[in-house]
């Protein structure tokens, strides 16, 4: 009887440092913490009209975007560069950089969202479409301020292109 209270114990440790260490791995624990304890969110985002964006949460504005976006005839798009290096700044400094892309198909593109890896990146997407043929241009900011070091940040733009979802990406050594 003592061997198979040893046998549960054991399974039921194993199965909570599991949990524990998928939970740490995939940053839900420390998303939601913050979020309790430091008023909802990771990042404040704006948008061009003053919208305020919380964290991963995207605004009504947004969902119709992507719906409309899904909705479009596909395109295809070619970025002129998919990773730009900001080199060494001080911490504390916001920096931007243009990415160019162009609409290489025979529809109008439309950007539906990006998704971030970190609340410090903020990308800023055209309004209207861009019809074919021409270029179009997407901003992102990256604010520096507590984040020493080598930062890479990923950013995946989801359009009306084949492909739906490209990646692009900053980084910077931050001193």
């Amino acid at each position: 009887m003592e061997k198979n209270y040893k046998y549960i114990f054991f399974t039921i440790l194993t199965l909570c440092v599991f949990t524990i260490t998928i939970v740490e791995l995939t940053g839900v624990s420390r998303n939601a913490l913050f979020r309790k304890f430091h008023g909802g969110s990771e990042g404040t985002l704006y948008s061009k009209d003053g919208e305020i964006y919380r964290g991963e949460i995207y605004s009504e504005q947004t969902r119709t975007r992507s719906q409309q976006v899904a909705e479009m005839t596909k395109t295809t798009m070619q970025f002129y560069e998919t990773k730009y290096s900001f080199g060494r700044i001080a911490q504390g400094k916001v920096v931007s950089h243009v990415f160019r892309f162009k609409n290489t198909g025979n529809a109008p593109l439309m950007i539906a969202k990006c998704d971030v890896s970190c609340g410090c990146t903020v990308p800023t997407i055209p309004n209207e479409a861009v019809a074919p043929g021409s270029d179009g241009e997407l901003t992102i900011s990256f604010n520096s301020e507590g984040h020493p070091g080598f930062q890479q940040k990923n950013i995946i733009v989801h359009s009306n292109a084949m492909p739906e979802a490209v990646s692009i990406s900053i980084e910077a050594d931050v001193n």
